[in-house]
């Protein structure tokens, strides 16, 4: 099925050709259809199946670009997403030549300007809960007006720390507003918010696809207090080209970046404590190499479409394994090859057979010697030189 036979319009269909993307994927051909009905939709699939372009793309074909009001309000857990949701919909306003006006509404940035350009009426409005929250209460974003809400990474904007500001929005929006969710993961108090805020709503979901091939999955076993020297040593055996080092507390990303900055690895952590320009500046040194090595959590990677990571180093091992897929799935994107790497203390070992039952791969475990990461008594990467 095409994007055309989808219902979506020419012009979107050539916007959508400018970036390489011909053909819809499962959760878009899903998607697509309910959305453009104005039904309540639940979007449930796995991290880079196209979310965000299953709801754009009927959103886009239904506004009325005549009428200078906010239409559709997009609400994201996390600057960086926000971001990537608006830059996204200015790419298709641009490439497909429709005039659709948008506006990022997030924190750590002028809130006047924010005010002045809201003068403008964007269509569509991208932002964080507590920001859109905050511009609706002051009447400077006028939420009778808001045909659709988009809640993007649902179970984290209806988890507790978001879910006031969330639930605040999603109310001050008139009664007969569409209202859609998207996540790649589902929680229990997301889904008892999901059905109280929308009752009658259709969830849409596509099986997972298989764990991609291309990863290989290694585990090294060390002390706690270990860590951070030992994925140190494991940078320098491994020379990623560019690497993605969860953790589960933002102490332990500054701690873990600060210790690398000073044995001369480029590395940058990325949290909630940064203000705006220094996670953007943090996002711009990874995109564009001039770092090496990202830190993060969860929350803070949620939905990010970071191109060529090469390895993922869980420094802090997840518990679930659905999180050991998400985190993984974020290297040997687009054909290539990626290698991810968790740090298990020994009553942490539990998780590798965890794994491996329940997602069917195999982990190695490997060791640092000389150097450089061993196998099987086989020298398994070199230092680049």
């Amino acid at each position: 099925m095409t994007f055309s036979e989808l219902g979506i319009t020419q012009p979107l269909v050539a916007a959508l050709a400018t970036q390489n993307i011909s053909e819809p994927t499962s959760i878009q051909r899903l998607a697509i259809p309910a959305i453009a009905e104005g039904k309540d939709v639940y979007i449930h699939s796995e991290t880079g199946s196209g979310k965000t372009l299953a709801y754009l793309l009927p959103l886009f074909a239904r506004l009325e670009l005549k009428q200078d009001i906010t239409q559709v309000v997009i609400v994201a857990p996390t600057h960086e997403l926000a971001i990537q949701i608006q830059r996204q919909a200015c790419d298709l306003a641009q490439n497909s030549g429709m005039p659709v006006r948008t506006l990022l509404l997030i924190g750590g940035t002028s809130l006047e300007r924010q005010v002045e350009k809201l003068k403008k009426k964007p269509h569509v409005a991208v932002g964080s809960p507590g920001r859109i929250r905050e511009l609706i209460e002051m009447g400077k974003l006028k939420a009778h007006t808001f045909k659709v809400v988009v809640l993007d990474e649902a179970d984290v904007l209806l988890d507790r720390e978001s879910l006031e500001a969330t639930r605040k929005i999603v109310l001050a929006a008139p009664r007969d507003r569409q209202l859609l969710f998207a996540s790649a993961t589902e929680g229990q108090l997301s889904s008892e918010e999901v059905s109280l805020l929308a009752p009658n709503h259709v969830v849409l979901q596509t099986e997972p696809a298989p764990l991609n091939p291309n990863i290989e999955h290694l585990f090294i076993v060390c002390e706690e207090r270990d860590k951070p020297d030992v994925l140190r040593r494991m940078l320098h055996a491994m020379g990623p080209e560019r690497a993605l080092v969860f953790v589960h507390r933002n102490v332990t990303a500054e701690t873990v970046a600060s210790k690398l900055a000073h044995h001369k690895i480029l590395a940058t952590d990325l949290h909630g404590a940064f203000e705006k320009a220094d996670r953007k500046k943090a996002m711009d040194d990874f995109r564009s190499g001039r770092a090496q090595v990202m830190i993060a959590s969860d929350v803070a990677a949620r939905g990010l479409d970071i191109p060529s990571v090469t390895h993922i180093f869980n420094l802090d091992a997840p518990s679930q394994s659905k999180a050991y897929i998400h985190r993984v799935g974020r290297t040997a994107r687009a054909g290539a090859s990626g290698i991810a790497v968790s740090l298990f203390t020994e009553p942490e070992t539990r998780l590798v057979r965890r794994y491996q039952e329940e997602l069917g791969i195999a982990l190695t475990e490997v060791r640092l010697r000389d150097g450089r990461v061993t196998a099987v008594g086989e020298y398994f990467a070199s230092p680049r030189r």
